[in-house]
């Protein structure tokens, strides 16, 4: 279980001592379309300095998503003279299972789900809104901060 820190820099929920998901995630979602390259989105990750990439449907809903490991694995593969390879798109290799969390649920909520589900991040959502992203390193750098204290 996590404690939140009472000398912490950040905002913490009146009486109850447990930060909430909003308080900790990273604001913005970074997104693709399914008909991106996976050399575009590899950039994309690089340019963005992130390791996850959702794909969003032209509603905005979240359908996909696509990791670096997941990338590094496809683009090692890839040969030039592999004609499937030239029209691969990353509603091919993505996973449409997006785990989600709510912007009000607790930080110790989030990292319990992220070990279930054997997954570095998850997409925070706001209703049917996508606001931000919370992963492992953001949970560990608030411990190392000391603005989470494992109890």
């Amino acid at each position: 279980m996590l404690k939140v820190e009472t000398t912490s820099s950040h905002s913490i929920n009146e009486g109850s001592g447990k930060m909430k998901v909003k308080e900790a995630m990273n604001l913005g979602v970074i997104t693709i379309s399914a008909d991106t390259r996976p050399l575009e989105a590899f950039e994309k990750m690089y340019k963005e300095g992130v390791r996850r990439l959702f794909v969003m449907d032209e509603y905005g809903k979240p359908e996909g998503v696509i990791s670096y490991s997941d990338l590094v694995g496809v683009l090692g593969s890839i040969r030039p003279t592999n004609k499937e390879a030239g029209s691969l798109e990353i509603k091919d290799i993505m996973s449409e299972n997006v785990i989600t969390i709510d912007a009000d649920d607790q930080i110790e909520d989030a990292a319990n789900l992220m070990l279930r589900a054997d997954v570095s991040g998850l997409l925070v959502m706001e209703g049917e809104k996508p606001v931000g992203v919370i992963t492992k390193t953001d949970i560990c750098r608030m411990v190392a901060a000391e603005l989470l204290v494992p109890v």
